[in-house]
Order: structure tokens, then C-alpha cells, then sequence
């Protein structure tokens, strides 16, 4: 790359840092610019997962700084480690882009109805605590012998405690160490979706090598598959075909098979063929492990004091405390000053329902008493009026 691209390299990863905030990642700074021709800035990932969620999720950002910094109307691709790059041919002018590599783009996450793998959600960022060990375990044993150990994987638990981080980490592990093998992650939305579609235009032979014609089948909240008769019917044959051959297949879902309502019971039965595993919420000192790793990969600077505050007043999950790390870097850098407690409080609002500790048991015994006009010595006896028993 060309002197002048460089220097519009570094102005454009500042520009990303300082006013597209959410999106910037640690990992930016390992992206290859690969020079500007014909009004486009190729930059090459180092990995189709990394190009793929550029492509869907960071376009827009990269645009508006590539744009910003150099005053014209340019444009951002980004390239896999295989995709060919904008080569000069004899004329000078960029060399058409190849498609010998097409197919290794369509292995993960290029149907329609995939959902976009994040390469921050590798095994390598997921915090192992007593709250998720045993569903850690499995996914890495799914991972290293995809079809052998635990098929089907049943992951549950409530929302933002890391089941689609495991999912993902599955999906990028086997597509490492497998860089053939075929992979589709999708949500159970968008299997009933593509379903629907399917069957409205009588393309089922395609729906059927999508999902079918797969080393590994990843679904996202299988539990939307309650009171969807016909969806029931298609996955069910979907399952054996996958399993009787021997092929992965990963679930997530809010709930055990057992309280998922409206299911039938041979899918019940078939989910916990495997190894169901919950994820529960994260104690204090795994939430402060992740906010530390969180800003890490943001290549955020957070004292032990803030993690430390943070991780005592959101309690509830994961995606509520990389909430609190993005306010918080969003207004150190509106504000320019470094982060510290007073700054985290600012940016958190401290709102009653966001700060408020766990009550202790002398907190419930007091607002019980309050609320029923009881003595605390007759709550706590050993003996018991019928006016409170």
C-alpha cells in the first residue's frame, strides 16, 4: 500500500475510534488495506467470519471514515484471507475481482436466513464461571469431535447469559479446525421463515439441502417452534436425517425441552438424546471478569474500581453490562477525559432499577412486616397466628 493509503488507513481506524464508538474492535488494528483503486479501499480480514461481520455489521461505519478523512466519495470492501484482491493488471487499472473462492464464502453464514457470526464470540473471550462450566465443556467437546460427543447440544437458560456466544464459538472452532466442512447457524425464525417460503414456492429440495446437506446445524431459540404444527413436522424429519447420519446439531433456547410449550413429545424426546446443559446468571466475580474483558477487546482502559461498581449494580446478564461498557466509553469520548467511578456513574444514569442491590433477607423481613402490619418477633417465631400463617 501506497504512502498516502496509509496515512488514510491511520486517519480512518482514529476516525472509527473516536466517533463510531459501538462498533470499534481491538481487532481492527490486525485488518490488511490492501490500497485505494477505482474509488474503493480493499481491506483483507484475516478470516471469512471477521470479513463476514465487517460486511454486515461495520460497512456503514467504515464508509462514513474512509469518506470523512479523505473528503471524497470512496467506498470500503472487505476481503477473506482467499478472496482475490485488487491486483494491477499490465494496464494499470484494478484486475476484476475472482470467483474461484466463491465457495468457501457460502460455507458459514452466507444463506439468506443465517445469522452473522461474531469473532468476538470465540472461545477464547467467553469467561468460564460456576454459572456456565458444564455448558462450556460440552461446547468444547462439541467442537473437537462435531457428531460424536453430544449430539444434539441442548443449551438453556434467559436472555443475555451466553448461549449464542457458546453457539458461535462452536461455529468458528469447527470452521477452523474443519475449513470445509459445511455450517449453518440460523435462528429458529428464520427456519420457519425460509420453511414458509419454501413451501409457498415449491423450492422444498433447496430447503432441504440447506438445512440437510450440513456437517453441523446450529439453531438459535428452538423454542419458537411451540404451537408451529407444521415447522414441528420438518424439523423432526430435519433432526433424524442429521442425526442418523452422524452430523452436529447445536440448540439454544430459553427453557429445558421438558417446559418448551406445545412441543411435541418426540421432539422433546429427541432433545435430551444428547446433553442438555443450562447457563445460569453470573456470579460478582465472573461479571467483573467480564467487563474486564469486554473493554479489553475495545481496547478500553477500565480501573478496577469501575468494573468493580459495575458488577455490583447490573446483575442481571451479560448484554446488560457490555451495555454499561459502551455508554461508559461513549461518554469518555464525547467528553475526552479518562474513566473513572464519577464518569461510569454518569454514563449508567444510576437509575433506580439499574443500581439497586440484591435486598438482603433484613430488607424482605421489613417490607414484609411494613406491608402487613406484623410484629418481626411474630414473623420470625417459632409459633404462628393464623392472622400471618
Amino acid at each position: 500500500m501506497s504512502h498516502p493509503d496509509h496515512q488514510v488507513w491511520k486517519a480512518l481506524l482514529a476516525y472509527l475510534r473516536q466517533n463510531h464508538t459501538p462498533v470499534w474492535r481491538q481487532w481492527f488494528d490486525e485488518l490488511e488495506p490492501l490500497g485505494i483503486h477505482s474509488g474503493t479501499m480493499a481491506v483483507r480480514a484475516r478470516t471469512d467470519v471477521h470479513r463476514d461481520y465487517l460486511r454486515r455489521d461495520c460497512l456503514d461505519a467504515f464508509n462514513d471514515a474512509l469518506r470523512s478523512v479523505t473528503n471524497q466519495l470512496l467506498a470500503v470492501r472487505f476481503l477473506g484471507p482467499n478472496d482475490t484482491g485488487p491486483a494491477q493488471t499490465r494496464n494499470g487499472s484494478p484486475a476484476r475481482p475472482g470467483i474461484a473462492h466463491a465457495d468457501s464464502e457460502a460455507r458459514l453464514g452466507a444463506q439468506p436466513d443465517a445469522l452473522t457470526i461474531n469473532p468476538d464470540y470465540g472461545f477464547e473471550n467467553f469467561i468460564v464461571g460456576p454459572n456456565n462450566r458444564l455448558a462450556h465443556a460440552a461446547a468444547l467437546a462439541v467442537s473437537d469431535n462435531p457428531g460424536q460427543a453430544y449430539n444434539p447440544l441442548f443449551i438453556h437458560g434467559g436472555v443475555g447469559l451466553g448461549k449464542t456466544h457458546l453457539l458461535q464459538a462452536i461455529c468458528i472452532k469447527i470452521k477452523q479446525d474443519h475449513p470445509n466442512a459445511a455450517i449453518h447457524y440460523v435462528s429458529c425464525d428464520g427456519f420457519i421463515s425460509d420453511f414458509i417460503t419454501s413451501v409457498q414456492s415449491g423450492k422444498m429440495s433447496d430447503f432441504h439441502h440447506r438445512f440437510r446437506d450440513v456437517d453441523v446445524l446450529v439453531i438459535d431459540d428452538i423454542h419458537f417452534l411451540a404451537k408451529r404444527d407444521r415447522s414441528q413436522e420438518e424439523f423432526f424429519h430435519t433432526f433424524n436425517t442429521l442425526y442418523q447420519a452422524r452430523k452436529q446439531i447445536v440448540l439454544s433456547c430459553d427453557a429445558p425441552p421438558e417446559e418448551i410449550p406445545d412441543l411435541e413429545d418426540r421432539l422433546v424426546s429427541r432433545f435430551n438424546w444428547g446433553l442438555v446443559t443450562k447457563i445460569e446468571a453470573p456470579c460478582y466475580e465472573t461479571r467483573v471478569a467480564i467487563l474486564k474483558s469486554k473493554a479489553a477487546m475495545r481496547r478500553l482502559a477500565l480501573p478496577d474500581e469501575v468494573a468493580c461498581h459495575i458488577a455490583a449494580q447490573i446483575d442481571s446478564n451479560i448484554r446488560e453490562l457490555e451495555g454499561a461498557i459502551v455508554k461508559i466509553q461513549i461518554l469518555a469520548s464525547v467528553e475526552n477525559r479518562p474513566i473513572d467511578l464519577e464518569l461510569a456513574q454518569a454514563a449508567l444514569g444510576e437509575s433506580p432499577q439499574r443500581v439497586g442491590r440484591r435486598p438482603t433477607i433484613d430488607a424482605i423481613i421489613n417490607v414484609v412486616t411494613d406491608y402487613y402490619s406484623v410484629k418481626r418477633t411474630d414473623l420470625l417465631g417459632k409459633r404462628r397466628h393464623k392472622s400471618i400463617s
